[in-house]
């Protein structure tokens, strides 16, 4: 059995989840997130907590138990405290502004990068080359954050490039002169 999708998910107090069928919705003090599930996993609310039940050992229920459990933990853990993810803009040159609500970035490319906003993500720019993206929904904020990423990975002979925070660049060695 999955030992993720055994856990029960703690509700804390002031976040009301509400079911209807497979169609369930977590409201609480950030915000609120719908979410669709599959309708053959089984949720179970008591009290304040809620289990996510398979109905049989078939290995689409196995694959879907743990899955769906941590969705809807990550429903209630975003509508509680939200999600953020930091990143770091390295090399000469690269900065991030922000007018409005648009972020503008310089990559080096011949142009400015504009990042259109996305509603329910809030992007902040602290610093010149610090970029945090925040919201309530964790796989919005995540693939955000990816698509930012991906303007400019970091690549491995000088790290330049828009890397997450913490994330270390694996360095390759360049080329040697003539000996």
């Amino acid at each position: 059995m999955s030992r993720t999708g055994r856990k029960p998910i703690p509700v804390p107090s002031g976040v009301e989840v509400k079911l209807d069928g497979a169609h369930i919705s977590v409201k609480g003090p950030k915000g609120q997130l719908d979410r669709e599930l599959h309708p053959d996993m089984n949720i179970v609310i008591e009290d304040s907590e809620i289990r996510v039940e398979r109905p049989s050992d078939e290995k689409k229920h196995k694959a879907l138990h743990g899955t769906t459990r941590s969705v809807v933990a990550n429903m209630i853990e975003g509508v509680t405290n939200g999600f953020v993810k930091n990143l770091d803009l390295v090399g000469v040159g690269y900065r991030a502004n922000k007018a409005g609500s648009k972020v503008t970035l310089s990559l080096g490319f011949s142009h400015p990068v504009e990042l259109p906003a996305v509603e329910g993500i809030d992007v902040e720019v602290p610093a010149q080359t610090k970029l945090v993206v925040r919201g309530i929904d964790k796989e919005l904020v995540g693939s955000y954050a990816a698509k930012v990423r991906e303007l400019r990975p970091p690549e491995p002979y000088k790290g330049k490039g828009i890397r997450y925070e913490g994330e270390t660049v694996r360095r390759k060695v360049g080329k040697t002169g003539k000996k």
